[in-house]
């Protein structure tokens, strides 16, 4: 089972980029709202938000995973941890799907090579975050590093 430290130090600059993550993500779907406003929910036209190709479809599940993103990381704690978790799975699948599919009739969210590598560098940044964001009380921080450097400590060679 994968080990997560317990209130890492660097949390809150993690917390800050998951956050900051979300809400580009929540941006960049309501500027695509207003500009897929009207296309069919699939469609493949040339319609580009802040850089990024996209369509209907994209617009509206950007502006859910923006907005869960964005309150996860506001009520923090192992929501957060698990959120950012979610979205690193969620996000680097669905970028590594669209660059296997991008010139086929399967790129269903019309993504191109940018938005592809944005989708993979988000699925990055949330899965940093969500590796370094779990919380827990104190005494068992306090408990999991006294086990890690017993256990881990400094063996001495064996006597013959």
């Amino acid at each position: 089972m994968a080990h997560f430290p317990l209130n890492h130090p660097l949390r809150p600059l993690y917390r800050t980029l998951a956050g900051l993550t979300g809400t580009y993500i929540l941006i960049f779907g309501c500027v695509s709202l207003t500009r897929t406003v009207g296309d069919t929910l699939f469609s493949r036209n040339s319609t580009w938000a802040l850089g990024l190709r996209t369509n209907l479809a994209f617009a509206i599940i950007s502006v859910i995973w923006g907005l869960i993103l964005v309150v996860a990381n506001l009520i923090g704690g192992n929501i957060e941890h698990y959120t950012n978790l979610a979205g690193a799975v969620l996000f680097m699948a669905t970028g590594i799907y669209m660059v296997a599919f991008m010139q086929t009739a399967a790129n269903f969210l019309n993504f191109s090579v940018s938005t592809a590598i944005l989708s993979l560098v988000f699925g990055v940044l949330l899965l940093l975050a969500g590796m370094y964001d779990k919380t827990g009380t104190p005494e068992r921080a306090r408990s999991e590093q006294a086990f890690k450097t017993t256990s881990v400590g400094p063996r001495t060679a064996p006597r013959r």
